[in-house]
């Protein structure tokens, strides 16, 4: 059995199933903190530690799933497509509130970084917390950061934003579907933007615009915060 559960496919395997066990948690509570990935990240780890899995091992099935980030990451392109004319009619408001969000999440996680007094690679591992996985793990391979801590953060990241957009886009009345894409993709990449996808598919656009953005600000601006 240990062959079994060493071999890649089996680790694909498990994490499929265990998100879209998550998934179906998700639909049959109905309640934001029970996060589909939150569950499938909880449900993988009892797994790996109930069989004695190496992490080695599962992290070979993990690096297969990797590979398809950024594809799915482009899969957003067709949702911006279809909201073409919002987007250019936007697109001044589009890029300042995007710029404006990006350099406020990096800032103010320099800042919480330097009253902490956390060291150089823990910071450069948290500044590109708020992009998706690809580029925060560039952003902080090239900046000498600890990779494992990146993905840690983007992940909770886009874990607490997912949970509380819908909630914050009410708390602050955003009535305008522009606004609350960018908000919500700016702030919590990817998995946000699933999450705006199912508020409509206008902020699933504006928030799959702001990822791309974002990202290339966070690229641009890593630099004069080391």
């Amino acid at each position: 059995m240990q062959e079994i559960y060493a071999s890649p496919l089996f680790a694909v395997f498990l994490s499929a199933a265990a998100y879209l066990a998550g998934h179906w948690i998700h639909r049959k509570v109905g309640l934001a903190i029970a996060n589909p990935l939150l569950i499938a990240i909880a449900l993988v780890i009892a797994t790996i530690q109930l069989l004695g899995i190496p992490i080695e091992s599962y992290n070979q099935g993990g690096d297969i799933i990797a590979m398809f980030l950024g594809p799915a990451t482009a899969v957003l392109a067709v949702s911006i497509y279809r909201q073409m004319d919002i987007l250019k009619k936007n697109l001044i408001p589009v890029i300042a509130g995007t710029v404006v969000g990006s350099l406020v999440s990096m800032a103010s996680v320099y800042g919480l970084c330097r009253l902490f007094r956390l060291d150089e690679k823990v910071t450069a591992a948290l500044l590109p917390k708020s992009t998706t996985t690809p580029i925060a793990v560039g952003i902080a391979e090239q900046h000498g950061g600890i990779v494992s801590i990146t993905v840690a953060a983007v992940v909770i990241t886009g874990i607490i934003g997912a949970m509380l957009a819908p909630t914050l886009i009410k708390l602050f009345r955003i009535k305008n579907p522009v606004a609350a894409g960018l908000a919500i993709g700016t702030s919590s990449h990817v998995m946000g933007t699933s999450k705006a996808l199912t508020i409509g598919e206008v902020e699933g656009a504006m928030s799959g615009t702001a990822i791309g953005v974002a990202g290339l600000v966070t690229v641009i601006f890593s630099i004069f915060l080391q």
